[in-house]
């Protein structure tokens, strides 16, 4: 009988932790055991071909990652959620490669969604020790945790050929979060199946050609890593490769068929901020490093670095139409204090002027 009462109590947790968290705003909710050796051996195999590029951080927690109870100790339970980011008016491929304005991918137009999804998170754990006593932890892409495949087994939806977690319903254009739970709460049936099926859009679209397969992206040739992860000189091959896209890249989203059933985001802090979705190359150029630091507080930009931030645009705008404003902003930069800087722009002038 105590058994049987224990299993209801938690059933019905489980149920009040999926209300509390639709209250809190998130879209989609599930619970997971913490059963990952699958895709530890996935992970184990994309390391071994380097595919990591510099994030070394993938590599240096060992079996963190893919066994959950060895981040945090007494987990038996992963509590998975979703919030869509896609913020009202999103323009797509509007201004991919135009001429004069940045591409900023959509998710990084807005407040920083770490501290967004955290603070939810938060409210959420404070929500079920109110009900029952535990031991919880919560993560938002902020250590090692395989956030996809956790959401993937908690039937949030399945993860498609551009490596991104998809929803029928949402498409991909939506955060996840997690919480470590000591409960051992009944667990969600995962994603049936993969309906990617034989479409390859996002791999065909990519701009650099960063798949080599279907799930298998190298991230020194993805355009996210290059303007965001990578602290170094831009290998020049890829340089033209990138048009416009100054901070992240979102192609293998805007042309994946699942995403014409995103729905635009209800929180307020993913609405783009500082003109972000509608700026032109010249104006962010511009910025010095104190405008730099003062437009992108609260913003996840802030991860580039100023220097990097530079790199990116003179990439951009040797991609541009060539005009006098181009010109003109280019020298301004041509005897910058930083030689990774000078040295795009230089060869941002040298696609101008030879």
């Amino acid at each position: 009988m105590e058994i049987k009462n224990k299993t209801t109590g938690l059933l019905k947790l489980s149920r009040e932790i999926k209300k509390w968290s639709k209250e809190l705003g998130f879209n989609n909710v599930g619970i997971t055991d913490i059963e990952l050796r699958q895709h530890e051996k996935y992970l184990e195999r994309w390391l071994k071909r380097d595919f990591q590029g510099e994030m070394e951080y993938m590599k240096i927690h060992g079996k963190k990652r893919s066994r959950p109870e060895k981040l945090f100790k007494g987990t038996k339970r992963i509590i998975s959620v979703s919030i869509d980011y896609l913020p009202p008016g999103h323009k797509g491929t509007e201004l991919l490669d135009h001429p004069k304005k940045a591409y900023i991918a959509s998710y990084a137009q807005g407040r920083d969604y770490h501290k967004v999804l955290r603070k939810k998170l938060k409210l959420l754990v404070e929500r079920i020790k109110l009900a029952t006593p535990t031991s919880s932890r919560v993560f938002v892409d902020s250590a090692p945790v395989l956030e996809k495949a956790i959401a993937e087994k908690a039937g949030i939806g399945w993860i498609g050929k551009n490596t991104l977690l998809l929803n029928k319903r949402a498409g991909s254009y939506f955060f996840l979060g997690e919480i470590y739970t000591d409960l051992d709460l009944p667990i969600d049936e995962p994603f049936e199946g993969n309906h990617c099926g034989s479409c390859s859009a996002c791999i065909d679209i990519c701009p650099t050609k960063a798949f080599e397969g279907p799930y298998q992206l190298d991230s020194r040739k993805c355009i996210s890593y290059l303007t965001i992860e990578f602290k170094g000189s831009i290998p020049k091959e890829l340089r033209p490769l990138m048009g416009n896209r100054i901070f992240g890249c979102d192609d293998c989203q805007i042309y994946c068929p699942w995403n014409k059933f995103a729905k635009f985001s209800k929180e307020d802090d993913f609405r783009p901020r500082n003109n972000l979705e509608n700026s032109e190359l010249v104006d962010l150029f511009s910025w010095s490093k104190e405008e730099f630091l003062k437009k992108t507080e609260g913003s996840p930009i802030r991860r580039a670095g100023y220097e990097c931030w530079l790199r990116n645009i003179a990439i951009a705008l040797g991609n541009a139409d060539k005009t006098k404003k181009i010109i003109d902003a280019l020298n301004s930069r041509k005897n910058f204090p930083s030689a990774l800087v000078r040295e795009h722009v230089n060869w941002a002038l040298n696609q101008h002027l030879g």
